[in-house]
Parts: C-alpha cells; sequence; structure tokens
C-alpha cells in the first residue's frame, strides 16, 4: 500500500470496496482497493479495505460497484460557445468561423459568465476536476471577460487554467473576425500580462492559472506570437494555441509566411516544454519529431474534428514518439456534448479509423490521454492526473453497477467505451463538487435558465446587428 504522512488533525475521507486505476506510471489497478484523502492531498492508495486506526475520518464512502479514477483533465475548450451551440452544423472549419464570428462579436459579460457556468457545470457533472478555457473574442466594450470566467470557476469548485486568448488581425488585415472583435498589438500584450499580474497562482495546490494564448497563425500577426511568447517566459507563465488544424491553415501558411505551422510557430518561439497546442490534426513526421524534441504538448479534440469534418491526429504516432497528449473537449459551437467522457471514447474509436486501426489506442491509453496526458498538457503532472500519496485529492468516482455497465467485467472498458457512467462523487482539491450524479456547488436548473436566456439575447442582438 502507497501511503504519505498526513499532519496531525487534517480531516480525512476514506473511499474503499471500489476498483481502482490510479493511472500512476505502473498503470496499477485494484480490484477492490482503498483511497484515503487527508485534507486536499492523497494520503494512501492500495488494494483491500482502508486502516482501521485512522485518526480524524470525517466521511466513509462505501464504494462497491464502483471504479476511481483520477478527475478528468480539459485540455480545450472556449467556453463562450455554449450560447452559440447547434448554428452552422454542416461546415468545415473557415466557413464555420465565417459563419459564427459575427455573433460572437457581440458577446457581453453577462453572456460569458453565463457560458462559462453552463460549460463548466456540464463538464465538473461528467467527472471533469480540472479545466481550461481559450478565451480569445474581447469585443470593445464587453466588460471584464477574463474575472467572470474565472469568477464562474471559482463558485464552480473547479481547479482552472484560463488561456487569455487574443486576436489582432481582423478582416482589414485579412483575418476573419470583424475589426470591433480584435484588439491591437500592445492592448492585446497589456490586458494578457495585467491578467496574469491579478490572477495567476504558481502555488503547487492551485486553483487558478494563467496561460497566454493568441487565438492561431491566420487571427493574429507575427509580431503577437513572437511578443506574447516573449510575455509568458517573461512571467512564467505556459503558452497555448491552436495549431494544424485543417488543411486550409497549412495553405494559409505556405503562402502567407512560406513555410508550414510548426515551422512558423518554431520561428516565432513557439516550441517548447511550456507550450501546448490544440488539434494538431495535419502534421507530418517531422512535425512530430519537432514536437517530441521540445515537449510541446498537444490538446487532441477528437469530436470537433470529426464535426469540422478537419481530419484523424496522428495521436499513436505523437505517443510513440513522447509527446505530450491530453484530451479537450473545444468549444461547444463544435462539440455540442460539452463534457469530456465524449472524448475518451471518441479518441479511441476515431483514431482506429487511422492506419494503426484495431491497435492504434486500447481503454487505458484513453483514460490517461484524458487524465495524466492532460495534466502533462497543463504542465501539472507532478500534482494532478493520477492517484498517488501527495498528489492532490482530485478523484472521481463512477457508478459502474447499473444497467449501462453491470455486464461488462473490466471496469476501465466500461467506463472508455460503454455509455457514460453517473458520478456518484467528484472531489476537487478534497471537497465534494459532485454527489449522486448532481452538482452540489451550483444550481444546475439556474445555470440552465440562465444560459437560455443569454442565448436568446445574444440571437436577438446579432440578428438586428
Amino acid at each position: 500500500m502507497a501511503s504519505s504522512a498526513a499532519p496531525e488533525h487534517v480531516a480525512r475521507i476514506v473511499i474503499e470496496n471500489c476498483a481502482i486505476a490510479t493511472v500512476d506510471p505502473d498503470d496499477t489497478e485494484y480490484a477492490s482497493g482503498h483511497v484515503v484523502v487527508a485534507g486536499n492531498r492523497i494520503e494512501s492508495v492500495g488494494a483491500g479495505r482502508a486502516p482501521t486506526d485512522l485518526e480524524n475520518v470525517a466521511r466513509r464512502v462505501d464504494g462497491t460497484g464502483h471504479l476511481a479514477t483520477p478527475g478528468l483533465v480539459n485540455t480545450h475548450h472556449h467556453f463562450y460557445q455554449w450560447i452559440t451551440r447547434g448554428l452552422a452544423t454542416d461546415h468545415k472549419l473557415f466557413d464555420w468561423l465565417v459563419a459564427l464570428y459575427p455573433t460572437w462579436a457581440r458577446i457581453d459579460e453577462p453572456m460569458v459568465r453565463a457560458a462559462a457556468q453552463g460549460s463548466l457545470a456540464m463538464m465538473a457533472r461528467g467527472g471533469v476536476t480540472t479545466a481550461m478555457d481559450h478565451h480569445y473574442v474581447h469585443p470593445r466594450g464587453a466588460g471584464d471577460l477574463s474575472g467572470a470566467i474565472i469568477g464562474a470557476a471559482r463558485d464552480m469548485g473547479v481547479r482552472f487554467t484560463l488561456a487569455r486568448g487574443s486576436m489582432d488581425r481582423g478582416e482589414s488585415d485579412g483575418g476573419l473576425p470583424p475589426d470591433f472583435a480584435v484588439e491591437t498589438l500592445d492592448g492585446a500584450l497589456a490586458a494578457t500580462e495585467a491578467t496574469v499580474d491579478a490572477h495567476h497562482d504558481p502555488s503547487f495546490d492551485a486553483m487558478t492559472r494563467i496561460a497566454v494564448a493568441p487565438c492561431s497563425p491566420f487571427s493574429v500577426s507575427t509580431e503577437l506570437l513572437r511578443e506574447a511568447a516573449e510575455l509568458a517566459r517573461r512571467k512564467g507563465v505556459r503558452l497555448h494555441t491552436h495549431g494544424s488544424e485543417t488543411a486550409e491553415e497549412e495553405t494559409f501558411c505556405q503562402q502567407l509566411f512560406g513555410m508550414g505551422p510548426t515551422d512558423y510557430f518554431a520561428s516565432t518561439g513557439w516550441l517548447g516544454d511550456d507550450v501546448w497546442m490544440a488539434h494538431c490534426v495535419h502534421m507530418n513526421d517531422s512535425d512530430i519529431a519537432a514536437f517530441a524534441r521540445t515537449g510541446t504538448g498537444v490538446a487532441h479534440c477528437p469530436s470537433s474534428n470529426a464535426r469540422l469534418a478537419a481530419g484523424i491526429a496522428r495521436v499513436p504516432d505523437m505517443l510513440a514518439a513522447g509527446v505530450p497528449v491530453g484530451l479537450g473537449v473545444d468549444g461547444t459551437a463544435s462539440n455540442e456534448s460539452g463534457e469530456l467522457h465524449t472524448e475518451l471514447r471518441n479518441a479511441l474509436l476515431v483514431n482506429r479509423l487511422g492506419p494503426q486501426r484495431e491497435r492504434a489506442l486500447n481503454a487505458r491509453q484513453a483514460l490517461r490521454l484524458g487524465t495524466h496526458g492532460g495534466a502533462r498538457a497543463l504542465g501539472r503532472a507532478d500534482q494532478i492526473g493520477s492517484l498517488e500519496p501527495g498528489k492532490l485529492a482530485d478523484l472521481v468516482l463512477w457508478k459502474m453497477d447499473t444497467l449501462a455497465h453491470a455486464s461488462i467485467a473490466d471496469p476501465v472498458t466500461a467506463l472508455v467505451l460503454g455509455a457514460a457512467a453517473p458520478v456518484t462523487l467528484s472531489l476537487v482539491d478534497g471537497r465534494p463538487v459532485v454527489e449522486d450524479g448532481r452538482l452540489v456547488t451550483a444550481d444546475e436548473d439556474a445555470i440552465a435558465r440562465a444560459t437560455r436566456d443569454e442565448a436568446r439575447r445574444l440571437a436577438r442582438i446579432a440578428a438586428g446587428a
């Protein structure tokens, strides 16, 4: 049994009689075991019942019929899109962006807060304990959008990274977004630095971190990319952007810069172990080798890639090369389900349509992508992503004995390939966020009403523009 001593008098939560998939370096699993949480840390994980002489046990949970795993880690999202779901459903990426940017350019602070609450609620009730949001649309006069998003995550009780995004290439400069929805170079850099200064917490058990995140090669200037990388490294925070999502992006970069996306990113300082990029669908052998050599991470978003007909990312090849790969929901205007369990299943299924076929991924690799892989992409693998003593107490107890899963002997296979499993308990930093399938930190019905109302208000504003 692995254990880590906790300070005296710290309250404990004991979970026992459950199957456990630790996702530790050895992929240790227990058919029936226990997890002891002391404060906000995992104290011990092992086979059989927990020790009977534990002190200050505030709660005991009988996990019979359940599987315990690390909490899911989402590595790419756009929360604001929650209030534009179900639109442009038959478009590829560039056409989809052109169709939706005029609406997105009219978001404001109340809309963004409601959308963040909806996005976070859907993920949290489905087992996500660490979320991130890449927010890059900052219309003039829209209010404190970063503060609204961070406040929503704090209220929900999930661990969170805000990738403070930016765009400075509007329609008049050959970009896709309307000019009034982009920032100036200096304005974007100043606002990003202010967000880092106000909100970034570098501590081990931080609940809020900030990354620097210009949107994409086709919506930002080379100067913004280069200076954003310098800003992030001066501040000691991570870098995030979209990369190699579509074949059109390859053509765009070749025409405008005379090189492909990966070489362009390298020329602007955007490869490194402090960088992770979303999608990375159209990567050749040289691109994958460059990511592996530099430790650049990938947020794999299989549902969104399929929804926008972007293609199949070479995830098995990336993993074989040693590239850090996590999973992402992506914005809910291109993944309307808005939850990460779908990505466990689709990562496995979609990649088996590629050249590796049935050898592409298995259930345990998919679970690792959604937990430890995501923690690596966010730069937090020492703190979250596996059930190990000393790590933060972010874990999920999945109910596996219902009609949907009871006849599947292997609980990890049941979780990944089966229907979405009910969450009996989700802990973040040792505190319950979900109990018996319902959020305990937020009113789901109130959030549903608020997001519906804000979606309708945005639609009216966009229609009258």
